[in-house]
């Protein structure tokens, strides 16, 4: 086994140092997909604001660099690196990771979301650098421009789909995990980022949402009955996937509350019970709310 770890750790310092001479920042990984090196601040009264600021390694994604022997030097303190995170939002590819997650037994049809999007915003996903989990899963690799900084997200653009930019990472393929290798799509290795198109990159990066009393905050408006459309288009199969999204949509634009009844009873018309109807929208207010907590990788 010490045989293997050492072949596998080597590998992927191998693969960290290719992708560092494309450009892309990275740092080291451990089989669970989190950051390979102990926080230097571990045991300090928290919260700790530090990301690298003290010269130390160990600030996850924050240590990440394109320098060979900052890389090497990072994976000699984590001998037990199995694979190497790449960090988004970094000059000079300015990465945006789109992850599409294969989820069969809720029903998520990311692919299949990720289409209808493109169709409804009239746009279409360039041929790029695609990356398979070994979930099933694929993340598409997209570049953003200079003057524009896209978030992470779970969730937020279509359930399934999840988004990493600034601040964020994607697990680098040739990487090793607990669950598998993740690897490059046959045919797109040769391929760089695309550009992200200008339609999505709009929905990457909606605007803030307005607190409570502000004029527009509260208001459903034109952009509610959309979402109610929305929800009422939906067939069979996708009836809760529509609402939910419906109603993050709604939440995160400050009118959730508002416009939850109509939502629920637009779910009733297509086949929803009411209770069903009403778990997915408060399911959909619990995630927006928590979403200052989500982590920076993604799976």
């Amino acid at each position: 086994m010490a045989t293997i770890d050492r072949q596998t750790a080597t590998l992927a310092l191998a693969h960290a140092l290719a992708a560092a001479g494309r450009g892309l920042p990275v740092f080291p990984l451990s089989a669970t997909k989190l950051p390979a090196l102990r926080s230097p601040h571990h045991g300090e009264q928290q919260p700790v604001r530090c990301r690298g600021e003290c010269g130390l390694p160990g600030h996850g994604v924050h240590d990440a660099t394109t320098d060979p022997a900052a890389v090497r030097a990072l994976f000699a303190a984590a001998p037990r690196a199995t694979g190497y995170g790449i960090a988004c939002g970094r000059a000079p590819h300015r990465l945006v990771g789109i992850d599409l997650d294969i989820d069969t037994a809720h029903g998520n049809d990311s692919v299949g979301a990720l289409q209808q999007l493109a169709l409804q915003h009239l746009f279409t996903i360039p041929p790029t650098v695609t990356v398979l989990t070994p979930s099933g899963g694929r993340h598409l690799w997209l570049t953003g421009p200079a003057d524009t900084t896209v978030p992470n997200s779970a969730g937020r653009l279509a359930p399934g789909i999840d988004v990493r930019g600034s601040g964020g990472y994607l697990v680098g393929p040739g990487s090793v995990t607990a669950h598998g290798r993740y690897r490059l799509a046959p045919g797109t290795a040769h391929l760089p980022p695309a550009p992200c198109p200008r339609a999505l990159l709009r929905l990457l990066t909606p605007p803030p949402r307005r607190p409570a009393g502000v004029p527009g905050g509260t208001t459903p408006g034109r952009r509610g009955e959309g979402l109610i459309q929305f929800v009422l288009a939906a067939h069979e199969g996708q009836r809760n996937t529509r609402l939910f999204w419906a109603a993050c949509r709604a939440y995160e634009h400050g009118f959730g509350d508002a416009l939850a009844d109509a939502l629920t009873a637009a779910a009733v018309r297509t086949g929803l019970t009411e209770q069903e109807a009403r778990a997915a929208i408060a399911s959909a207010e619990r995630l927006t709310r928590g979403r200052g907590r989500e982590g920076d990788g993604l799976a």
